[in-house]
């Protein structure tokens, strides 16, 4: 690849030029020009950022290069996209997570395992009954995430101009894979030259944090309602068959206030599972694809791990929102107040009903749940993303 806008005095050839290089360090210096670090007159790194740019119209753009040009509308589609497709084709397993986090489940829905589970539901109830409320699920999920993604893209990167001006610090390369800046040959900067890599990282592991949160602010306020009328059709015995039933019947009975009852619970649970999350998808990106091209193994097998990692270790937290969502009838009568509000009230009733096992319930299933669908949404989001804005650079280089 031919790279224009080198600065003054840079490197006039490619990675073979200068005496003595060895050839891991051409290959080193290559990966850097390619991402645009200029080299100022004294040998050291140039300031500014610049991106690549081809020479050769023949060829579509880099991936590296796609993130920059990429629209609001290119990450609300992918993250639509992903969103649906991550919760519809593993919406059996997240049925079958719901029963199993049952605090004291009818003797017919004691299940041993996720395969049981999904075995006995289709003999007993129906081949269709583990696939109840995937509408709702499918409504609430296309907004959510693109939402969710739109917001988190744009604060990363307006986040990451405050936090280092001119430059391209981590936080804009974040949970994609585009090129990195002039001090970090990869985005967390792990082999990063500049001498103050300590306080970029720190700083950029701050700013990508409170991007994740704003984001799943966004991205809970449109699917906690969702939640609530799916898991309520997904336990056992449900006495809802459709989704506009269970709607009429909980703002009738219980008010509006009761689609957003375990909102604070599920933002309790989802900051920290973002958090373990982002931070375990970078680290094994790190290793797998330290130089961030469009990999779709790379973003599968990462995004697999992040999310059963994130998963077990928010268990406690799922089991309450679950309680919440579906203000279960035996736990029910355990507490005085006849309706389960606010996490420390769930909390409370689930170690009352169950002990402290009972915060585990259904991590099998959740983690299980997790694998896939962590890997569906990264390598479905990361696809839509770089084919739709590639079309977009190719439109754009046809005008």
């Amino acid at each position: 690849m031919e790279l224009e806008g080198r600065s003054a005095g840079g490197v006039a050839g490619g990675p073979a030029a200068g005496p003595g290089r060895s050839p891991g360090e051409s290959a080193l210096l290559d990966g850097w020009l390619q991402r645009g670090v200029g080299r100022g007159a004294g040998g050291g790194e140039a300031g500014a950022y610049q991106t690549p740019v081809r020479l050769d119209p023949e060829s579509g753009p880099e991936y590296e290069a796609l993130p920059a040009g990429a629209t609001v509308t290119t990450h609300m589609v992918a993250g639509a996209v992903a969103g649906i497709l991550e919760h519809c084709v593993m919406y059996p397993i997240d049925c079958v997570k719901t029963r199993m986090q049952s605090l004291q489940p009818d003797p017919a829905a004691r299940y041993r395992n996720v395969l049981e589970a999904l075995w006995r539901i289709i003999r007993t109830e129906g081949l269709w009954r583990p696939m109840r409320g995937l509408n709702v699920t499918a409504t609430g999920a296309g907004p959510a995430h693109a939402l969710y993604f739109a917001c988190y893209e744009k604060l990363k990167k307006t986040l990451s101009d405050v936090i280092h001006p001119g430059g391209n610090s981590h936080i804009a390369n974040g949970i994609e894979p585009p090129c990195a800046g002039p001090h970090f040959p990869n985005s967390l900067g792990l082999a990063a030259v500049s001498a103050s890599q300590p306080r970029m990282v720190w700083s950029g592991s701050l700013g990508l944090g409170a991007a994740g949160c704003v984001a799943t602010l966004l991205h809970d306020a449109a699917m906690n309602p969702a939640e609530v009328v799916k898991q309520r059709m997904q336990m056992y015995n449900s006495p809802y068959h459709r989704v506009t039933d269970c709607v009429r019947a909980v703002w009738q009975n219980e008010g509006a206030g009761a689609f957003y009852r375990s909102y604070t619970t599920q933002l309790t649970m989802n900051v920290p599972f973002q958090a373990i999350h982002f931070m375990t998808y970078e680290f094994l990106q790190e290793h797998f694809n330290p130089q961030r091209r469009y990999n779709p193994s790379s973003h599968v097998l990462c995004g697999a791990c992040a999310g059963a990692v994130a998963a077990a270790a928010t268990t406690p937290l799922d089991v309450c929102k679950t309680l919440l969502n579906t203000q279960e009838s035996l736990a029910l009568s355990s507490n005085i107040t006849g309706h389960i509000t606010g996490m420390a009230n769930a909390f409370r009733t689930v170690y009352q009903v169950g002990g402290v096992t009972a915060y585990f319930r259904g991590v099998q299933a959740r983690v299980i749940y997790q694998i896939p669908s962590t890997a569906i949404a990264w390598s479905v989001y990361e696809f839509f993303k770089y084919l739709i804005t590639k079309r977009q650079e190719e439109w754009r280089a046809g005008k």
